[in-house]
């Protein structure tokens, strides 16, 4: 801590100030009693008299009263900041591990609303812990499929599948290309880059030409409807396309063969995937985004740790999933610009 942020110090710098401030007043109450001008401590006898009558009317009470004052707040300073003293030392001394809080019983009451912004924090800390390692867990889930097939293709006798093994590796890959994106994210998220501005419109247009061969190739239909042109946001564009291919590849999933994928920009600074599945509730989505979910409890047609991944790019631009399940949609709502 530096010295100009000390409350002891600045506590000093305040009695200093009072003394300074009363021997001022006391001196021109002194002078003013006995009738002393400033013209008139010009002559010697005046001088000598003024500063006889103000070192013992003012000079002794000040020393007198500020030297005890001085020992008495240093002393109350001292006992009143022993309990944060004392709480330091026990955190610094506790080990590594969740559930750390601070104790505030013994603490003083103003110190209290600190305390509690601290232990909300370590609240919020442990939270995100437990959830990194549920999402490790699942991206370890998800990965563990296509290396058990690439491993049983490999050791068969028959020759290879190379369609099959491309598959599994190209999906594995994805995989990986969606994590490298989702910590550039984060790390956007912790140490904020300058945003760049793109339309919603522009994303909707690129990422529905880049997965209609893909979706009709699985017997399924893609189309796109651009209701607001103008809608734009802030942001990581690359990152915000990958959102929004996760959740038209799910929509694709979800479908039946001949059914149809349709991805809508608008109204307003929103991104829309309606499908011809059954339908998403609030309350599902809300545990298939939840890290803690594993991907084979989220999602049997594989769409947990995508979506996982879609909401958390849109935590990190200030937005949302929602679902409407009666329209059998799934939005990606933007903050509005201001």
């Amino acid at each position: 801590m530096t010295h100009s942020r000390s409350v002891t110090r600045r506590i000093a710098l305040g009695l200093a100030a009072i003394a300074v401030f009363a021997t001022v007043t006391l001196c021109a109450a002194v002078m003013a009693e006995y009738g002393f001008s400033l013209a008139d401590l010009v002559h010697e006898a005046t001088w000598q008299a003024a500063g006889q009558e103000i070192m013992d009317h003012v000079g002794l009470p000040i020393l007198v009263v500020l030297g005890p004052t001085v020992l008495a707040t240093n002393v109350l300073l001292h006992r009143a900041f022993r309990p944060l003293r004392q709480a330091a030392a026990k955190i610094e001394a506790t080990p590594p591990g969740r559930g750390v809080r601070v104790g505030g019983a013994d603490l003083p009451e103003e110190a209290a609303p600190f305390v509690e912004a601290v232990n909300r924090l370590l609240g919020r800390l442990d939270a995100t812990a437990e959830q990194q390692e549920a999402f490790a867990s699942d991206v370890a889930h998800e990965l563990r499929t296509p290396l058990t097939i690439l491993s049983m293709e490999l050791e068969r006798p028959d020759p290879l599948d190379r369609a099959q093994l491309q598959d599994e590796v190209l999906a594995m890959r994805r995989l990986v290309d969606q994590l490298l994106l989702l910590a550039q994210v984060n790390a956007a998220a912790t140490a904020p880059l300058p945003p760049a501005r793109f339309r919603l419109s522009d994303v909707a247009e690129d990422v529905t030409a880049r997965l209609a061969p893909q979706v009709i190739a699985d017997g399924r239909m893609i189309e796109i409807e651009v209701l607001d042109p103008a809608a734009s946001v802030e942001g990581h564009r690359e990152a915000v396309a990958a959102a929004l291919r996760n959740l038209v590849e799910n929509g694709a999933r979800v479908s039946p063969p001949g059914g149809t994928v349709t991805v809508l920009c608008g109204p307003g600074p929103a991104l829309r995937v309606r499908d011809e599945g059954p339908g998403l509730a609030p309350d599902q989505l809300a545990r298939l985004v939840r890290r803690h979910e594993r991907a084979d409890h989220a999602s049997l047609n594989g769409a947990g740790l995508g979506l996982a991944i879609a909401d958390r790019i849109m935590a990190a631009h200030g937005g949302r999933l929602a679902t409407d399940p009666a329209a059998r949609e799934i939005a990606m709502a933007f903050p509005s610009a201001h």
